[in-house]
């Protein structure tokens, strides 16, 4: 984006400046854009998730014109009820993908087997867990850092032949990752693991 005289200019367009029309193609030219007062614009606003936008202002003495828009923070009560109903969905959700193995057994199938019992026994628990940590959160910084937890995950790189069928693993990376710890479930139903991960921790 650019700036002109008071307006922000989103896409390139024909420019009439001292009676002169300039055709859009001037946006590809830095030393006639600099030569006419055309600057650069970009933009910061806050992150939507936990601040409003408030007012607006725009710096234009340096050779980028900046528009700042100022914060203002959200309610932390409605944000920390806004995290119990995602961590309450996302329990829902693992859960209804079990709920069949109850169904069966209950109209005399095969009973529900113990990993699949426990693995939801483990979710209550988990979910248990998550909602004191969110009801414990006092502020907005506390809201943030629950739901962008740094976590380093180290996974194995996987090697292939020429063919691009898999040939070996040959060491480890590290990776940084944020994760939302409202949806995040440790407990696995099935016994089936990732051959390429190794760990993942919080940071």
């Amino acid at each position: 984006m650019w700036y002109f005289n008071g307006q922000i200019i989103k896409t390139p367009k024909s420019m009439e400046i001292s009676d002169v029309l300039y055709p859009r193609t001037i946006f590809r030219d830095s030393a006639t854009l600099t030569s006419l007062g055309i600057k650069a614009y970009r933009e910061i606003t806050p992150d939507s998730r936990y601040y409003w936008n408030g007012s607006f202002t725009v710096d234009t003495s340096g050779s980028e014109v900046v528009g700042t828009y100022a914060s203002t923070a959200r309610d932390v009560a409605t944000l920390k009820a806004n995290m119990l109903e995602k961590a309450r969905n996302a329990v829902a959700s693992r859960l209804a993908d079990i709920d069949w193995y109850w169904s069966r057994a209950a109209k005399g199938g095969t009973a529900v087997p113990s990993n699949i019992a426990t693995y939801a026994t483990t979710l209550y628990s988990e979910h248990e867990t998550i909602k004191t940590a969110i009801n414990a959160i006092l502020d907005l910084a506390g809201v943030i850092a629950y739901e962008n937890k740094p976590h380093t995950e180290t996974r194995r790189i996987a090697t292939y032949n020429e063919d691009g069928s898999f040939k070996e693993y040959d060491g480890t990376k590290e990776y940084s990752r944020e994760i939302d710890m409202c949806t995040h479930f440790t407990a696995n139903p099935t016994d089936e693991v990732d051959p390429a991960f190794v760990s993942l921790v919080a940071d």
